[in-house]
């Protein structure tokens, strides 16, 4: 009889059973040979996960390892070529099969592409050089395959091999799409309330552009007045899962500025050794009140937001929202903790966002990433709506500026 087993990771609405690779099978190829016949049951793997569960499981996955961070490794085996002409289920079979023998009790097997890929996370690895499980684990699963199946099977099988978190080491790098299969599911359940949101981004873009058209222009004039250098600053910034792109702000610091001293300062306060500054004893500040780049007419520009309206045209073009996370510098992103990337990577940065709105520059950096999680989790077309009209306030009566 085959072995059922129930997802525990599922809420309790939506537990159901999921069936060994022998059900699996069956249910696909009701004329395939017994299972285990011929080939050994899978003794390392215990249950194959329909794509929900097993893109659930991801999820699941990576948030454990921000946590505990100890990585896991996802092999994604593209199968496709052969599934389709192998109408008894042998080619399959075997292939779990071989997946179990490379597999360990706790490690979790599952369909990332129903019919096509299928996917098996290594979970609560440690080790610290990634190159060498890698190819422990390649060659491990390759020795294998070709001692279950033919050699034209094996050629026509595609391997592919994700390690998270992909760079231990900080660098910058885009997002690896593959590990957030939950927010490709976001996107398909969320599409026309995305698209809505779109919507209020051109049309609220727009209408800010022409209704501050006056201010866009006494602006420009004054910093070209006031200070040499262009009228527009233009500053790489980090988009949604890495994408780089084009902030625009109006010019508030000197040409050929150092950024050296704000790279220090930032970097101490992501890191939690910066601990506020004190202001008549009572108020903690987490932002640089006073930085010799910036030129007179620039501070007044940064406390009032105005070197901000540029960033308008960023979101009519697409690269951010009107709400969402601020975008982040790239020396700031090498600094950033594991689950602190969460920021960037699960939304499009926009101009304004609860941290603007709820304590600004007054709150330490954990704290600022956790009200960006929490818009993302949380997220609505209320929700936005609610935040730009709180900003006018925060903009005008706040003293969180700098």
């Amino acid at each position: 009889m085959s072995k059922v087993i129930e997802d525990p990771f599922l809420p309790v609405k939506e537990r159901r059973k999921v069936g060994t690779a022998e059900a699996t099978i069956r249910s696909r190829w009701p004329n395939s040979k017994p299972f285990g016949q011929q080939l050994p049951p899978l003794s390392g793997i215990d249950a194959v996960l329909d794509e929900k569960s097993f893109h659930q499981m991801i999820a699941f996955e990576r948030k454990r390892t921000e946590r505990s961070r100890k990585p896991f490794l996802l092999m994604l085996l593209d199968a496709g070529k052969c599934l389709p002409s192998d109408r008894t289920g042998d080619v399959l079979s075997r292939i779990l099969s071989a997946l179990s023998l490379s597999a360990r009790e706790n490690d979790v097997a599952g369909w990332y592409q129903e019919g096509s890929i299928v996917g098996v996370i290594f979970t609560d690895l440690e080790f610290e050089d990634g190159s060498t499980i890698l190819s422990t684990m390649m060659n491990r699963v390759s020795d294998t395959l070709r001692s279950n199946l033919e050699f034209q099977k094996v050629g026509s099988i595609g391997i592919s091999w994700q390690l998270y978190p992909e760079h231990s080491d900080h660098q910058i790098a885009a997002g690896n799409p593959t590990f957030y299969p939950d927010l490709a599911h976001r996107r398909r359940t969320q599409r026309v309330l995305l698209t809505l949101k779109r919507l209020m981004d051109i049309f609220g873009s727009i209408t800010a552009i022409l209704l501050f058209a006056p201010l866009f222009l006494l602006a420009a004039v004054l910093v070209k007045t006031t200070s040499k250098g262009p009228t527009i600053f233009r500053q790489e910034r980090l988009g949604q899962f890495g994408k780089t792109f084009k902030l625009f702000k109006f010019r508030s610091m000197y040409v050929n500025n150092d950024n050296k001293i704000h790279q220090e300062f930032i970097t101490r306060v992501i890191k939690g050794e910066h601990q506020g500054r004190e202001q008549n004893g009572t108020k903690s500040v987490y932002k640089m009140t006073t930085d010799p780049r910036i030129t007179r007419f620039g501070g007044f520009l940064r406390r009032t937001s105005l070197d901000e309206l540029p960033q308008f045209f960023n979101v009519l073009k697409g690269d951010m929202s009107l709400v969402g996370p601020r975008p982040p510098l790239a020396y700031e992103y090498k600094e950033y903790d594991l689950w602190h990337r969460r920021r960037v990577l699960e939304v499009k940065p926009g101009i304004t966002g609860l941290w603007q709105v709820r304590g600004r520059s007054r709150i330490r950096f954990d704290d600022m990433v956790r009200l960006d999680l929490e818009y993302v989790r949380t997220w609505s077309l209320w929700l936005d709506i609610r935040i730009l009209l709180q900003t006018p306030r925060a903009v005008l009566f706040g003293e969180d500026a700098f």
